[in-house]
């Protein structure tokens, strides 16, 4: 019973309500009995009108339903269908990665890093060579057999791939240049985009309905295809047969990007969004509705944002925030929304299915849990609550009440500690309130919530109680909060406690930020040995060159 009572633990995200994923409200779901509905794991909308869906259950078997619209729902022939049907081909498949275009054609990676596609292909966006529609799922091959396919997008008929070595390989419909070959003749099979990508390495992908855009590891962002409206960020609306580098983000690192119809948005290392493009609906959040053909810093609100989404079905526009706000902005339900509009919703994909038209999914939605899993959310709940604990910790004159029973499953410091003791009280001297209380929820919760700097203090707690799973959430938490401002304290913490991922990233950051980075007042006070280190390894990284 306690491995699977642990079990449930390691499941458990925020609290399991809010990091569920309602498909309801999707309404092409709408007819799923509740016990169906809860078996889904991962799903995606799509189709001019919303009114095609295919989902994928916890036992790894893949369904299909809606319309059918030239055999996008990959079931063998053209039938429309009210009850889900299953696709055999995919089952067991493990799909990592899809994307759809408006014809439709369907276009999925798995984890084995093969490509499968199906749906409209007149222009051959299936990849298979020919013009004919695709009924079932089918391998794409070409140029595609010994690579590894992480990511896939889709524009409105063409398609790109992105494989584990970085490479970009693309496909279809080519009128305006998007499928990168240097011409303007439609790609019917996988070819890889070369020119000034060839020594590359991308590392995430998205298509416009006639464009597309790279962004490499080095925080570079290319793009190429259709350009009348500015979505290709280069200061002119010329079409472009080649990747081209977005120039005037010079010295931003862009780490994802989203496309909508005809704009773009891009988020930065620290969590700045840019966007450019087509704004009749608002959708570059600038506050007006002129178009953009440079990358214009959109106002949050000095929040820090995490994710931005677009699709490029819709003239909508969303972003996530590092405390999981989600802001809306462009084309929602045909109003024109023209600056970043905090919503409710806990997740951006909630913003298109409420907001966008048409309601599709920006990516492969993936559903984190169930609502029967009790057992995670009723521990969250009895965290620090004196009710029935039989235990608490005196920490700068606070306590911190908590249940021995729970503390012995979820930590070997404590088994052996509260084994010695019948104590109801225990005081701690050596770390503060805010970390030792950030742990002890941890244990209740499995997930840490606290900034970048007090996460140092909970760093140096982990290292203390060997607590390894503990070290590496703390690493990430410190990774999302770095900025120019911090990234010697973090960098010098990292060092401090042998975190040597964190460490190696902090660096890298320090050395794309250097200007910045060695203006701050914690460059100025750094300890000189750790400056040795740090100037030496710089130059050896290449950043002095000039």
């Amino acid at each position: 019973h306690s491995f699977y009572l642990t079990h449930l633990l390691l499941q458990t995200g925020q609290s399991l309500l809010s990091s569920m994923l309602d498909v309801g409200k999707w309404p092409v779901f709408a007819l799923l009995p509740p016990e169906e509905l809860r078996l889904i794991r991962q799903a995606c909308v799509f189709g001019s009108a919303a009114n095609e869906a295919l989902y994928v259950t916890v036992n790894d078997e893949v369904f299909a339903l809606g319309t059918n619209c030239s055999g996008c729902l990959g079931l063998g022939d053209l039938q429309s269908t009210i009850e889900p049907r299953r696709i055999d081909v995919l089952c067991g498949k493990k799909i990592v990665s899809l994307s759809y275009g408006t014809g439709p054609h369907v276009v999925i990676a798995t984890a084995d890093g093969e490509v499968f596609a199906w749906g409209h292909n007149g222009y051959s966006q299936l990849g298979n060579g020919t013009t004919n529609h695709g009924l079932t799922p089918a391998l794409v091959s070409t140029n595609l057999l010994s690579k590894r396919v992480t990511e896939v997008a889709c524009g409105s008929h063409h398609t790109i791939a992105l494989t584990t070595d970085g490479e970009v390989y693309a496909w279809g419909y080519n009128n305006s240049g998007q499928v990168g070959s240097g011409s303007t003749a439609n790609q019917p099979t996988p070819r890889r985009v070369s020119s000034c990508l060839q020594s590359k390495v991308v590392v995430n992908i998205a298509c416009g309905q006639l464009c597309s855009m790279a962004v490499l590891d080095n925080g570079e962002i290319y793009g190429w295809g259709y350009n009348c409206n500015g979505q290709l960020g280069l200061g002119n609306n010329g079409n472009q047969q080649t990747p081209c580098r977005i120039a005037a983000l010079q010295g931003v690192n862009i780490i994802q990007v989203a496309c909508g119809y005809a704009h773009t948005l891009a988020l930065t290392d620290e969590g700045f969004v840019y966007a450019w493009g087509a704004n009749s609906y608002g959708q570059l959040g600038t506050g007006n509705k002129s178009n953009q053909a440079l990358p214009t810093p959109i106002n949050t609100d000095k929040e820090r944002m995490v994710e931005v989404a677009a699709c490029h079905t819709s003239h909508t526009s969303a972003a996530k925030t590092q405390s999981g706000q989600v802001l809306m902005w462009g084309q929602c339900r045909g109003q024109a929304v023209a600056s970043p509009h905090l919503t409710h919703f806990s997740s951006t994909d909630d913003v298109f299915a409420c907001f966008a038209t048409p309601a599709v999914t920006w990516h492969l939605l993936s559903v984190d849990g169930d609502d029967y899993l009790t057992v995670a959310q009723s521990l969250k709940k009895e965290f620090d609550s004196p009710e029935i604990s039989d235990l608490k910790f005196l920490v700068d004159g606070k306590c911190i009440h908590v249940h021995k029973a729970l503390l012995k499953i979820r930590c070997e410091h404590f088994r052996a500690l509260l084994n010695e003791t019948d104590e109801d009280a225990i005081e701690i001297h050596q770390f503060s309130y805010l970390v030792y209380r950030a742990f002890l929820e941890y244990l209740y919760t499995d997930t840490i919530n606290l900034p970048p700097e007090d996460a140092i203090g909970l760093l140096d707690l982990a290292t203390f109680y060997r607590e390894t799973r503990l070290k590496r959430l703390c690493q990430e938490t410190i990774k999302r909060g770095i900025s120019e401002e911090n990234a010697i304290t973090l960098l010098s913490a990292a060092v401090k406690y042998e975190a040597r991922d964190l460490e190696e990233f902090c660096f890298k950051f320090c050395v794309n930020h250097l200007t910045a980075v060695t203006q701050t007042q914690a460059f100025a006070d750094m300890d000189h040995d750790l400056l040795k280190n740090f100037i030496s390894k710089a130059s050896r990284y290449g950043a002095f060159k000039n």
